[in-house]
C-alpha cells in the first residue's frame, strides 16, 4: 500500500470511527434498550452509506477505502449485533 492510497484511506477510517462513537452514545440514551437501539441505528447507517456511496459514483471495489466500504462495515457489525440481540433474552 503506498503512500498516497493509505492518505486517501485515512479520513474514512477517521469518519468510521466518529459515527461509530456518535450511535453508540445515541444508542447508550436511547429507551428501548441499548442492544435493540444500536441494532436500528446501524441499520440506518448501512442504508445512508450505501445512498451517498451511490450518489457519489464511488466504485465498489476500488483500491482506496470508500463509502462502500464503510457500508459493509456497518452491515457486518449490524449483523453481529442483531445477532447477539436475539441470543440473549432480556
Amino acid at each position: 500500500m503506498n503512500l498516497s492510497q493509505r492518505l486517501r484511506s485515512t479520513p474514512v477510517i477517521v469518519r468510521f470511527c466518529l459515527r461509530l462513537i456518535i450511535l453508540v452514545v445515541f444508542a447508550a440514551f436511547a429507551g428501548i434498550g441499548f442492544g435493540k437501539s444500536f441494532a436500528a441505528l446501524l441499520w440506518m447507517s448501512v442504508i445512508l452509506s450505501a445512498v451517498v456511496g451511490a450518489i457519489k459514483r464511488e466504485p465498489p471495489f476500488g483500491s482506496d477505502l470508500n463509502y462502500w466500504d464503510e457500508t459493509i462495515a456497518y452491515a457486518a457489525l449490524f449483523a453481529l449485533v442483531s445477532n447477539f440481540n436475539h441470543a440473549v433474552p432480556v
